[in-house]
C-alpha cells in the first residue's frame, strides 16, 4: 500500500498521537537505530507499519523488527506467515523460534510463567539489540495496557506503578520506548484491521487466563456502569496527591 493509500482519517489521527508522544518523551532522536518487538499481534503490527511511515516531527531513524517465536507451534506457522509479511513490506528483520514457551509453562514453573515467559523472550531481545547495533527498544503497548499495568501492579504487586513511555535500561545504553502510549486499544485494533494484517495465532495456553485478562474484562465489566472508567484512571495517573497518602504506611 502505498504512503497516499494509507492516509486514512484513522491513520492520521494515530500517527498524530504517535508522533505526539515521541515528541513529549524525546523517544527518538536523529539516529537512532530502533528495533521494534513483532509479536505476531495486532497491536505490534500496527506500530512497526506506523513507525515504517513518513513522520512530520520526527527525525529520522531507522527499523528492524525482531521476533522471538516462544515456540507453542511446533509447525511454525505463524513464523512463516509473518515472515512473509516482512519480506513484502522490505522490512529489516531478525526471527528466531525458541523454546521459551513451553518451558516457562513446564511443570517446575506452574506459579508465574507468564513472569519467566516475558523476562526470557526480553533478555533475548537485549541480546539482538546489542548484536545489530539498535539504541532504542519499541515495543506496542498502548494506553489500556498501561492504565491495566497500573491495577495488575496495585492488586498483586503491592506497589503504585505501571510502564512508562520511555524508559533508560543499563545506564542509558539503551532505552525501552512505547510509541503507541497515548493511543487506546480499540483504535489499535480498528487500524490493524483496516490494513488487513496477517491473522497470526497465540498459542499461549494461559493467554485467555492471565491476571492481564482479569483486570481488562474487570475494567469492562466498570466500563459498563461508567464509561469513563479507563479515562479517569488515565488522567488519575498525572493528579497523584502524595499529601494524601499515609506515609510509611507499607511497613505496618
Amino acid at each position: 500500500m502505498t504512503a497516499e493509500e494509507k492516509k486514512t482519517r484513522l491513520f492520521l489521527h494515530l500517527k498524530k498521537w504517535l508522533e505526539k508522544a515521541v515528541m513529549d518523551y524525546g523517544m527518538i532522536v536523529p539516529g537512532d537505530r530502533v528495533l521494534v518487538g513483532v509479536s505476531g499481534g495486532m497491536d505490534s503490527m500496527a506500530l512497526l507499519d506506523l513507525l515504517n511511515t513518513p513522520m512530520l516531527y520526527v527525525p529520522p531513524f531507522s527499523v528492524t523488527a525482531v521476533h522471538i517465536d516462544p515456540g507453542f507451534d511446533p509447525d511454525g506457522a505463524g513464523g512463516v506467515l509473518l515472515k512473509r509479511h516482512l519480506e513484502a513490506g522490505g522490512y529489516d528483520y531478525v526471527l528466531e523460534r525458541s523454546e521459551i514457551g513451553p518451558l516457562s509453562h513446564s511443570d517446575h514453573n506452574r506459579k508465574n510463567p507468564c513472569f519467566l515467559c516475558s523476562r526470557l523472550r526480553r533478555k533475548r531481545i537485549f541480546e539482538i539489540a546489542a548484536e545489530r547495533g539498535c539504541n532504542k527498544i519499541a515495543f506496542a503497548h498502548h494506553r489500556d495496557d498501561i492504565i491495566e499495568t497500573l491495577l495488575i501492579n496495585l492488586f498483586y504487586g503491592r506497589e503504585i506503578s505501571t510502564m512508562v513511555p520511555d524508559q533508560t535500561i543499563f545506564g542509558g545504553k539503551l532505552h525501552i520506548i512505547r510509541p503507541l502510549a497515548y493511543i487506546r486499544e480499540g483504535l489499535v485494533k480498528k487500524y490493524a484491521k483496516e490494513r488487513g494484517f496477517p491473522v497470526i495465532e497465540n498459542g499461549c495456553p494461559t493467554s485467555r487466563t492471565s491476571r492481564r485478562c482479569y483486570v481488562k474484562e474487570l475494567l469492562n465489566e466498570l466500563e459498563r456502569e461508567n464509561p469513563r472508567v479507563r479515562d479517569n484512571i488515565w488522567k488519575a495517573m498525572g493528579h497523584v496527591k502524595t499529601d494524601y497518602l499515609p506515609a510509611n504506611f507499607g511497613n505496618r
